[in-house]
């Protein structure tokens, strides 16, 4: 049976969904959004979640290797990497070489599940983010390239979006050992509500990716060293998921004018995301 009610949901910012809403002739709503709107919903995921993964840790592991495989292929599509989702599990599970694709794409899928990889083995070992652990990860993601885990010593831009401020090259170790310094802080008050990881959390991202301290690579580092601050702090979160990536782009690289508000939206909705699809696989 079909209900006669008219179907009614708040779904990410999607450009396509908008220019098919366009194409009918009609204008989509824009949903009003508090800054605390899912934190309840989030903590009572989390509580499901520790409950579940004690009961079920085996799944658990199955669940994170299918997590961490989406994750690589929507960060890397995010930048402009050609293969695709089923050929990245090809690729990672069984070794599959995907056709008519070059070895530099190839290689950029599995470097980047090598710095994934490092990234939870260093959380597993409660290993907190330092100068030198930011260089690995930027080493090991890009380890094909000239620069991979140097410090830019030029000017770089940003390509489609002219007003993304990126510091001088000259201020990026000063920048960079205040942001480090500013987490060593963070780290040191030993409790934290949801809403202080949050937002540090998102402060932490944009102003590491403003900083911008590489030539390439800036932003699918700025996604692990988030991730590793975000699961430290005992929020697991191992993708981006593709319907939200236009928004969190949006929201972070693509932006007109930086805005932690709006990044902290879309990992409220992100880490809600991992969780609850986490919870109904280990159920």
């Amino acid at each position: 049976m079909l209900s006669r009610k008219p179907f009614r949901a708040v779904v990410p910012y999607n450009s396509l969904l908008g220019d098919v809403i366009a194409h009918y002739g009609y204008k989509p709503a824009v949903a009003r959004k508090g800054p605390d709107e899912y934190f309840k919903a989030i903590e009572k995921e989390l509580a499901i979640f520790r409950k579940r993964r004690v009961k079920n840790n085996r799944k658990y592991q199955e669940v994170l290797e299918n997590f961490q495989i989406r994750f690589v292929h929507h960060s890397l599509s995010i930048e402009g990497n050609p293969i695709t989702l089923a050929q990245t599990f090809k690729l990672l599970k069984e070794k599959m070489l995907p056709e008519n694709v070059s070895i530099e794409a190839v290689n950029e899928v599995q470097n980047y599940q090598k710095a994934f990889l490092q990234m939870l083995q260093n959380v597993r070992n409660s290993s907190p983010i330092s100068k030198e652990t930011i260089l690995n990860y930027h080493f090991i993601a890009m380890q094909e390239k000239e620069h991979a885990g140097k410090i830019r010593d030029d000017v770089v831009t940003i390509k489609g979006n002219e007003d993304f401020y990126v510091a001088p090259f000259e201020k990026i170790e000063p920048l960079l050992g205040k942001l480090i310094d500013e987490y060593n802080a963070f780290l040191k008050r030993k409790k934290h509500h949801l809403k202080e990881i949050l937002d540090f959390a998102a402060y932490f991202h944009n102003e590491f990716q403003h900083i911008h301290p590489f030539f390439d690579g800036n932003s699918r580092t700025t996604r692990l060293i988030t991730f590793h601050f975000l699961q430290m702090n005992g929020i697991p979160i191992f993708d981006i998921p593709l319907g939200m990536l236009e928004e969190y782009a949006l929201a972070t690289k693509g932006a007109g004018k930086r805005s932690d508000k709006e990044l902290v939206q879309a990992l409220q909705r992100i880490v809600l995301y991992n969780l609850k699809t986490i919870n109904e696989k280990l159920l």
